[in-house]
C-alpha cells in the first residue's frame, strides 16, 4: 500500500500516535431535566443500577476529550461526523453581539470580532504550527482515535474542502483501509462569485467510509425539473400529473403468462401476479390503452414519488444564508439539512451520533430532533454556549449535561510539568505544589513567600494565594485567607500595605463570590477573585506572555416571597470589560446588554447545577427577560443557585437560601 510520509510522522522508527490518558469526565450543568427525571436517576445511581441516558454536550480538546471517552464507547458509534479545521485561515474568533438597550432607541447595539482565547490560538498553533506537517499528524491522531469509537458496522463522514482533502483522504484510507471508502461526495455550497481570478471554489468535499459490513438507509432528493417536464408528462381528472411505466417481467416467469382483461401476456409474462393486478386494477393504477394489440402500463402519481436516488454530487442542501431561520451569526455553521441527510442515512432512531468539531451545534441539533443520542464536544466556550442555546429551542428537547474534564485535565498537566525527583510520595507531593504555586505567581507577576499556610505571594502591597488545581476556593478558604492576613500584618512579617488579598483559583464554589463582600465586611479585609485561566497549560502561550487573570463577575438578584411562590429579579452584572472594545463598549448603556443567558436550579442539591428553567437572547427574540417566578410543592429550606452567562460565553453564579413556609 502506498503511504504518505510527513514530518513528525514517525520517531526513532515508531509511528507517533495520539494521547491516551483516559480522564474522568466532570458534569458541570444537567439541563431540562426534571425534578422527577432527576429523582429516577438518583435512585437508579443509589442501587447500582444503569442511569438513564444523557446526551453529552462537552467543552474540551479533542486531544484529551476523544482518549477519555474510549473506556465507555470503545466500538459503540454508529455515526461520526466531523467538520474540522481545513484551511490555514481557520481561527477560532466569533461575532459577539451587544443587544440594544430596551427604550434605547438611537442606540441600535453593537457587534464586535471576540479574538480567539490563547487556548484556541494553542489549538490553531497544533494544526497548523509546522503547516501540512503538523496538520497531517494532528489529523491522523484524531481519526486512529474515531476508528477505534466507531462500531463494526459504524460509518464516518469527513467534511474539507479543496485545501486539504486530498491528504486528508490518503490518511483515511491507511487507517481505516481504502476498501472502507464508500463515496468521496461533493457539496456545492455557494454560487459562482465574481471575485475569483481562477475557477471559483464552489463546493465542499464530504468523505464517506464504513467500517465493517455496511449499514445504509436508501436516500431520496427530488427530481430536478428537466426530468419532471420529461417524465410525468400526463395529468389525471384531479389534476395529479403522473408518467407510465412498464408491467412487462424483465425475466421469464411462465406462471405470469396468463391473459389480462383481454390482453395477451407478454413474452417473459407480466411483472405481477393475478391477484396483485386485480389491486391495482381496483385502484386505479392501470391504464388501458384503446387497442387491444397495445398493452396496459402501470400509473405512477408525481406526488408518491420518493424522488430519485441520491447521487454523489449534492446541489440540492443550501448553504446558511443570511436570512435563513436557523442561522445564529456562526462563521463556520452548516445547513441543518445536510446533516439530516448523513445522519437518516447512515443511523436509525436511538444509535449514538459523535461530532468532536461541533462548532454551532448542528450535528446535536439535527440528531436530537431525529431521535438519536448523541455526544458532541468543542474545544470553544462559545462553541458550546451556542450549541446549548439552539438545543433548548427544540421542542421538548430530551435532558443533556454539559461537561468538561476539569481538575483531571490539570493533575495531568501539574505532574507532567512538575515531575518528581524520586523522593517519597509526601516530600514529592510538597514540592511538586511548591513548584506549580511559584510557576502561577511568577505569571500573576507576584513575589513569592514562605512561613504561611494560606499566603504564597505578594503583589502591589496585596497578599496572594494560589489554590490547588483539583479542588474549588471555598467559603471556608476565603476565611482562612483573611485571618492569614491579619496575622501577616500582625507579626509584620510580608505585612501588606493593603489590607487585601487576590485569590487566584481555577474553579471557585457557587457562594464565594459573594461572600467577598462579606469578608470584607467582618474582616476588614479586601478580597479578590481571580481565575487562572486553562491558558497556563500551554507553554507557548507562557512563553509569550499571554496569560491574563480575570476577576469574576458579580451577579445581583432580588427576591419576592409569596407564600410558597419565589420571585427572582436580576438587579445588576458586573464583568471585566477588557476584551471588548471601546467602540463596542461604547453600546453598553445598562448591566442587562452583557447577558446573554441565565438559568436557575430552584433545589440545588450541592451536586450539579440543575438547569430547571432559562432565558436566553436569540436572533428572532433578542430581548431577555431578566424575573422569573417558581413555586415550591412543600415547605423547606432550598438553595437557589442562578447561572448568568455573559455575551462572551463566560458564567456567573450566584446561590441564594430561600425558607418556604
Amino acid at each position: 500500500m502506498t503511504e504518505l510520509i510527513w514530518d513528525g510522522k514517525y520517531k526513532d522508527g515508531k509511528k507517533q500516535g495520539p494521547v491516551r490518558i483516559a480522564l474522568p469526565f466532570q458534569t458541570i450543568e444537567t439541563v431540562n431535566e426534571s425534578a422527577q427525571d432527576r429523582r429516577r436517576n438518583l435512585e437508579l445511581f443509589a442501587s447500582g443500577r444503569d442511569t438513564e441516558w444523557r446526551n453529552r454536550l462537552i467543552w474540551g480538546d479533542r486531544k484529551y476529550v476523544l482518549p477519555s471517552l474510549l473506556p465507555e464507547f470503545a466500538g459503540k458509534v454508529k455515526l461520526i461526523y466531523i467538520d474540522p479545521p481545513f484551511n490555514t485561515d481557520s481561527d477560532f474568533s466569533f461575532t459577539a453581539t451587544i443587544p440594544n438597550h430596551a427604550g434605547d432607541e438611537e442606540n441600535r447595539g453593537a457587534a464586535f470580532l471576540k479574538e480567539p482565547s490563547i487556548l484556541e490560538q494553542k489549538a490553531y498553533r497544533d494544526t497548523w504550527g509546522r503547516g501540512l506537517d503538523s496538520y497531517l499528524q494532528w489529523f491522523y491522531e484524531t481519526v486512529v482515535l474515531l476508528r477505534e469509537l466507531l462500531s463494526d458496522n459504524g460509518s464516518i463522514y469527513v467534511h474539507l474542502d479543496w485545501h486539504i482533502g486530498h491528504y486528508a483522504k490518503a490518511v483515511l484510507d491507511e487507517v481505516f483501509g481504502q476498501e472502507a471508502c464508500q463515496n468521496e461526495i461533493i457539496w456545492k455550497r455557494t454560487s459562482a462569485r465574481s471575485d475569483s481570478h481562477t475557477y471559483n471554489h464552489i463546493h465542499d468535499v464530504i468523505y464517506f467510509y464504513a467500517q465493517g459490513a455496511i449499514d445504509f438507509n436508501d436516500v431520496y432528493v427530488e427530481h430536478d425539473e428537466a426530468y419532471v417536464e420529461s417524465k410525468y408528462v400526463h395529468t389525471d381528472a384531479q389534476g395529479r400529473r403522473y408518467r407510465l411505466d412498464n408491467i412487462t417481467s424483465p425475466n421469464p416467469r411462465p406462471n405470469m403468462t396468463y391473459v389480462w382483461r383481454g390482453h395477451q401476456p407478454p413474452a417473459l409474462g407480466w411483472r405481477y401476479s393475478k391477484e396483485t393486478m386485480q389491486r391495482l386494477h381496483s385502484e386505479g393504477r392501470i391504464w388501458y390503452p384503446d387497442s387491444k394489440d397495445k398493452r396496459p402500463q402501470l400509473i405512477r402519481y408525481l406526488d408518491e414519488s420518493s424522488g430519485q436516488p441520491a447521487t454523489t454530487i449534492w446541489t440540492d442542501v443550501s448553504p446558511v444564508n443570511s436570512q435563513a431561520a436557523e442561522r445564529v451569526n456562526y462563521d463556520t455553521q452548516k445547513p441543518e439539512a445536510l446533516l439530516d441527510r448523513i445522519i437518516k442515512a447512515s443511523s436509525n432512531e436511538s444509535d449514538l451520533v459523535l461530532d468532536c468539531f461541533v462548532g454551532s451545534g448542528t450535528t446535536a441539533v439535527v440528531a436530537e430532533k431525529l431521535s438519536r443520542r448523541w455526544i458532541a464536544c468543542d474545544l470553544g466556550r462559545f462553541a458550546v454556549h451556542t450549541a446549548r442555546k439552539r438545543l433548548l429551542a427544540i421542542p421538548g428537547v430530551k435532558p443533556f449535561v454539559i461537561q468538561n474534564l476539569g481538575k483531571y485535565e490539570r493533575q495531568a498537566w501539574q505532574a507532567a510539568e512538575f515531575p518528581s525527583n524520586g523522593k517519597d510520595h509526601l516530600e514529592e507531593q510538597r514540592e511538586r505544589e511548591t513548584a506549580y504555586r511559584r510557576f502561577i505567581l511568577d505569571l500573576y507577576r507576584a513575589t513569592p513567600i514562605s512561613g504561611h499556610a494560606w499566603l504564597h505571594g505578594t503583589k502591589a502591597g496585596r497578599m496572594v494565594h494560589v489554590a490547588a488545581v483539583d479542588a474549588p476556593v471555598t467559603q471556608a478558604d476565603v476565611k482562612a485567607i483573611a485571618r492569614d492576613t491579619w496575622k501577616a500584618v500582625a507579626s509584620g512579617k510580608d505585612s501588606p500595605t493593603k489590607l487585601g488579598a487576590d485569590i487566584l483559583g481555577w474553579e471557585f464554589a457557587l457562594e464565594v463570590n459573594e461572600l467577598a463582600k462579606q469578608v470584607a465586611a467582618e474582616s476588614r479585609v479586601d478580597v479578590s477573585f481571580k481565575k487562572i485561566p486553562r491558558e497556563v497549560l500551554d507553554k507557548k502561550a507562557v512563553e509569550q506572555g499571554d496569560v491574563r487573570f480575570f476577576e469574576l463577575g458579580a451577579l445581583s438578584v432580588s427576591t419576592k416571597q409569596k407564600a410558597r411562590e419565589l420571585t427572582l429579579q436580576l438587579t445588576d452584572f458586573v464583568i471585566p470589560t477588557d476584551d471588548i472594545p471601546e467602540e463596542a463598549r461604547k453600546a453598553i448603556k445598562h448591566w442587562s446588554q452583557l447577558i446573554d443567558y441565565w438559568a436557575v436550579d430552584w433545589d440545588y442539591k450541592n451536586d450539579t447545577f440543575h438547569n430547571q428553567w432559562q432565558a436566553y437572547r436569540a436572533r428572532k427574540e433578542p430581548k431577555l427577560e431578566i424575573e422569573t417566578k417558581y413555586t415550591y410543592s412543600a415547605p423547606g429550606k432550598y438553595a437557589v443557585v442562578i447561572k448568568v452567562i455573559d455575551i462572551l460565553g463566560n458564567d456567573t453564579t450566584k446561590t441564594l437560601e430561600i425558607i418556604v413556609k
